[in-house]
């Protein structure tokens, strides 16, 4: 992940998701319940987990907007499981895809926050809208003296 900005930055051109993602910290088990899930997002005041599967890898990503049906239904969260919910799933994002392209994806998409994963699936951050839309922004034009 760059942490500085380079030149290219100013104008957009030759930057990748890698440039551009950053790390996800809440992630949960795809077979943790909805309660568990809701407890999070709470607790950590966000407003989505990664889900990851039984061996690691990204599943998706789910939302409180996306757990909303089941959390009107209180009996039915403590037993229903994240992978039964209706999540963003894949195809996600990888660190060498253009930023570029990878903006017009989320657009298309709607997407607010896309995962990136390596090539054997496994989290290596996310990618949001608006980080991507900083960076793709042109450099302000320099005053004329």
């Amino acid at each position: 992940m760059t942490t500085h900005t380079p030149q290219a930055a100013r104008t957009g051109h030759g930057l990748t998701v890698a440039d551009a993602m950053e790390p996800c910290e809440y992630q949960i088990a795809d077979d943790s319940t909805v309660d568990q899930a809701n407890d999070i997002l709470r607790g950590a005041h966000v407003e989505y987990l990664l889900v990851r599967g039984h061996d690691g890898r990204c599943e998706g990503l789910v939302t409180r907007t996306g757990l909303h049906t089941f959390l009107e239904h209180p009996r039915t969260t403590e037993r229903t499981s994240i992978s039964a919910t209706a999540h963003q799933r894949g195809p996600f994002a990888w660190p060498g895809l253009g930023l570029a392209l990878a903006a017009i994806a989320m657009r298309v998409k709607r997407m607010a926050v896309w995962p990136v994963v390596d090539d054997d699936g496994y989290i290596l951050g996310i990618l949001t809208a608006d980080r991507a839309t900083v960076l793709l922004e042109p450099a302000p034009a320099p005053a004329l003296a």
